[in-house]
């Protein structure tokens, strides 16, 4: 493996050109890349390999590799791929800089990696004496090393800190003899153009700051992550490759040596326009008091800007009406589309031929351009919109004609299953079939059997489609395919959802019904599915094709040799020990404290973007996924239409977020959480938290003498323990391994944003704007996650309290690289959604936030968010996975139910 690249420099600044300046590679981050964390997951390592070459083909001169995923064992990931790499000589001549969150992850790697690797990253945060264990282990490997601008205070973000920090670390380095040239500062790029006067001298704090650490600290090197500056213009290119390429302008000759950088996406200084570059430079230099106000006001000249693009807006207008309204399709334009309506119904005899005709005649494009992949879901969706509006007008023409609508291609009735809430990619399918000619009769969540049968006698149905996304409507899943049966239905039944899948539906459901049963992954694959089972000719070769995938399943799955399962009690023996000096101090302020009114605001900057895009089916991780050449444009387009909702959610307030934690003492016995909490809720008076930005909470009642609530009760919480055999120095982890017997604390929580969510769903819908509609859920979902994040951040700084100088970017806490976990019931690590009752119950959380449980335990309204907090330095997520009988049995008695009802809640996890 080739060594670090020499950097080494004199103590002068770097030359202006920035010819040494080295571009760091990141694709080869599961936390950064979805095709290559999909890759690492289903074991891919061949393909994977391709990732690093494509790379290094495309100019990195190191490449970043992480493998930081809760569900992968990443020690064995990372030196599986290391070595494979290791092996190829054309990548093999760019250094490995290796990453994680984990010593024992990284360690792995140097093991494996030869040459001069580096290692990503250490620091102060610890103190002193684990930050020179780690730099003495980093120094034995013969490693360079990224110190992080981090101490036991927090993150540095003023120059002062930033320099002060890296000259304390460089000493302590220099004092065991560490090589100066094999130091890398990250002193950490902070966003600027926020709004908050503290944060628009952050530009200059990184460069003068660079320049100081420079000169104090010879020899080293400085790496900043570029795409953290410029966030504040999130969806606006122009502007934020305009910002980066000027902050290195400055940045290189002051000092900056490494960055995660894409050298495509920078602009050309002097080329970059003069008035966005003054504006640009005012801002990262902070100039002038009002740069930031008037860049914000240059930036939305330069949003989504293109010559091409604006004489194309100009001309298409002159085009004939059936190409306009084609064109008003394609592009997902509704400004028009009822004027050109009406013109285009002025030229036919009957209003029904516009829709058989032009309208009919722009979908088809869409549906070919989206089967093509030419098309993305979200320019799908709001082709949608445009079509409903058009229908929408011509609907009151062709009742007074008395005329009989368009034919559809297919009925099919759609529902979310009973017990469960979640509707958002049932209806994006519902509007990708429409789209293409179908008639959808959407039941809406919560539907029983009776009412799907029933809808789909009554409406003629050719077919039914059901969705879920908790595990519990499985099982429902399954009724409704036994009652199909029962009823001698034949039509086909379509099958989706987050928890489904083909392993599923053919054990599962398929034997339950003898008619075609099919698995549809996503919405892209819905409409040739629906489209084969409508076909004359087609519908019976892939009926018989799919029953035979299925039976395949069915018979590998029983001859399969699946992983061995250790019986409970060897289990148990091979459990977790966690360090007795991480166990997590006392709360600061416990009992149960409730918020009832969290600012938007302030959530808004907490969100994790990825799952959003990946909710309209956009395969890639923020925010290299705007620039993505396949996605990119169709997600740039969607981020700017979220970022503009946001701002009306917010500024207009259409959802109110509430939420509650709380924090109580408990204790372990064997694999049960023993918690000592008040039976009831009892809000008394208003609390403050110390952070004036947070909304005032209500706290519960105050300890005892004793240390435990007054009137308090004990709650048992069994956990689940993993019986896969592991191999030697693994092991079976439960989340009751996290607390000690002797006492200790544990937390929970519950979130939602979804109040105020129906009201505007309703009039979206009514409005023909299915895009309007699922963008709100979709934010109103990542909102909730926010509030979670955000949350679990105020309690271990101050309800908590165990980490109070924590300063973490978005970034950061995205990555989980802090203290404590929050697993939620029905997840890895605790798939037992039933154990949600006993959460609300212990936080009162219905009284708190207006949560409710349906009986499958999904919550309502639906963008919300629940679990538990553990504070150990050690916890961290696993997945049960696969239990065994004996467990089973075990549980059932723990949880003090008949067998039945266990297996019921267990049976995803069960043999």
């Amino acid at each position: 493996m080739a060594t670090a690249p020499d950097l080494d420099t004199p103590d002068e600044p770097v030359a202006s050109s920035g010819s040494s300046f080295v571009n760091i590679g990141e694709r080869t981050n599961v936390t950064g890349s979805a095709a290559f964390k999909k890759l690492i997951m289903a074991g891919d390592y061949v393909r994977a390999v391709e990732v690093a070459r494509a790379q290094v083909d495309n100019g990195a001169q190191v490449i970043d590799v992480n493998m930081d995923e809760g569900l992968l064992d990443a020690e064995y990931a990372m030196t599986t791929f290391l070595k494979l790499i290791a092996a190829e000589p054309d990548i093999a001549r760019v250094p490995v800089m290796v990453d994680s969150s984990k010593w024992s992850v990284i360690e792995a790697g140097l093991k494996c990696v030869s040459g001069k690797p580096i290692v990503n990253s250490i620091s102060m945060k610890e103190g002193e004496e684990a930050f020179l264990y780690y730099a003495k282990k980093v120094m034995a490997y013969g490693a360079a090393v990224v110190v992080m601008a981090f101490d036991e205070v927090g993150q540095a973000d003023t120059q002062q800190r930033k320099i002060e920090i890296c000259e304390r670390a460089y000493k302590l380095l220099m004092g065991i003899g560490f090589p100066p040239e094999d130091i890398i500062f990250d002193p950490n790029v902070f966003a600027v153009a926020t709004g908050i006067d503290e944060h628009n001298n952050y530009g200059v704090d990184f460069i003068e700051a660079t320049r100081e650490i420079r000169k104090r600290c010879p020899h080293v090197h400085i790496s900043g992550g570029l795409s953290n500056l410029s966030f504040s213009f999130r969806g606006n290119e122009p502007v934020r490759r305009a910002m980066h390429s000027i902050f290195l302008y400055h940045a290189i000759p002051a000092g900056m040596d490494m960055g995660i950088v894409n050298a495509g996406q920078l602009d050309v200084y002097d080329q970059i326009d003069p008035e966005l570059r003054e504006a640009c430079e005012d801002v990262i230099l902070n100039r002038d008091p009002g740069a930031t106000d008037r860049l914000i006001t240059t930036a939305e000249k330069y949003r989504g800007t293109d010559a091409v693009a604006e004489k194309a807006a100009e001309e298409w207008r002159g085009w004939p009406v059936a190409k306009r309204l084609e064109h008003a399709l394609v592009k997902g334009l509704d400004a028009f589309v009822v004027e050109d309506t009406e013109e285009a119904r002025q030229l036919f005899p009957r209003p029904i031929e516009v829709i058989e005709g032009p309208l009919m005649d722009g979908m088809n494009v869409v549906g070919d351009l989206f089967g093509s992949g030419k098309m993305f879901l979200p320019q799908v969706v709001k082709s949608a919109r445009v079509m409903k509006k058009a229908v929408a007008h011509l609907l009151p023409f062709i009742e007074a004609a008395k005329e009989v609508g368009a034919r559809a291609k297919g009925k099919i009735i759609m529902a979310t299953v009973k017990g469960d809430v979640h509707d958002i990619g049932k209806n994006i399918v519902g509007v990708v079939l429409a789209c293409n000619g179908y008639d959808i009769i959407d039941l809406g969540v919560m539907v029983s059997w009776t009412k799907i049968l029933e809808a789909a006698n009554e409406n003629d149905a050719d077919m039914i489609g059901l969705s879920g996304l908790i595990t519990p409507s499985l099982d429902e899943m399954v009724t409704v395919a036994a009652e199909m049966q029962r009823a001698g239905m034949t039509m086909p039944l379509l099958i989706g959802g987050a928890t489904t899948s083909k392993v599923h539906t053919a054990i599962r459901i398929s034997p339950a019904y003898a008619g075609p049963v099919v698995h549809v992954l996503d919405a892209s694959r819905a409409v040739g599915v629906a489209s084969t089972l409508m076909s004359d000719t087609q519908r019976d070769p892939f009926v018989e094709k799919t029953a035979a995938e299925y039976e395949a399943v069915r018979i590998a799955r029983a001859n399969k040799g699946q992983n061995e399962l250790a019986t409970l009690a060897d289990a148990r023996a091979n459990a977790f020990v966690a360090a007795p000096d991480g166990k997590a101090p006392s709360a600061a302020k416990p009992g149960v404290h409730v918020f009832e009114d969290w600012d938007l605001a302030d959530l808004r900057d907490y969100i994790d973007w990825t799952p959003f895009f990946r909710a309209w089916e956009l395969a890639g991780n923020y925010p290299a996924i705007l620039d993505d050449e396949v996605v990119g444009e169709s997600a740039r387009s969607l981020w700017a239409d979220a970022q503009a909702m946001l701002d009306k959610v917010i500024g207009e307030k259409w959802l109110t977020a509430k939420g509650v934690a709380g924090l109580w003492p408990c204790r372990r016995d064997g694999d049960d959480v023993i918690v000592m909490s008040q039976a009831p809720f009892v809000p008394s008076e208003v609390e403050g938290p110390a952070a004036s930005a947070l909304p005032e909470a209500r706290t519960s009642t105050s300890l005892g003498t004793n240390g435990f609530p007054e009137g308090s009760a004990e709650v048992r919480l069994p956990m689940l323990r993993q019986q896969i055999k592991k191999r030697e120095g693994r092991p079976n982890m439960c989340l009751a391994d996290f607390i000690t017997p002797e006492g200790d604390w544990i937390g929970g929580f519950a979130v939602t944003a979804g109040h105020g969510i129906d009201e505007r769903s309703a009039a979206f819908r009514a409005a023909h704007d299915d895009y309007s509609d699922i963008m709100l859920k979709a934010l109103a979902d990542r909102l909730a996650e926010a509030f979670a994040e955000r949350l679990h951040a105020h309690v271990r700084s101050d309800l908590w309290g165990y980490a109070p100088g924590e300063q973490l970017t978005n970034e950061a806490l995205v990555r989980e690289q802090y203290r404590g976990i929050r697993p939620a019931p029905g997840y890895p690590a605790c798939p037992d959604h039933s154990l949600k009752p006993a959460l609300f119950d212990l936080l009162g959380a219905t009284d708190a936030t207006g949560i409710t449980l349906t009986e499958s335990f999904a919550m309502l309204p639906t963008a919300a968010v629940s679990g538990f907090y553990f504070g150990h330095a050690d916890s961290e997520y696993f997945g049960v996975a696969r239990v065994g009988r004996d467990q089973l049995e075990d549980y059932a008695v723990r949880r003090d139910v008949d067998l039945d009802t266990a297996e019921r809640w267990l049976r995803p996890n069960l043999d």
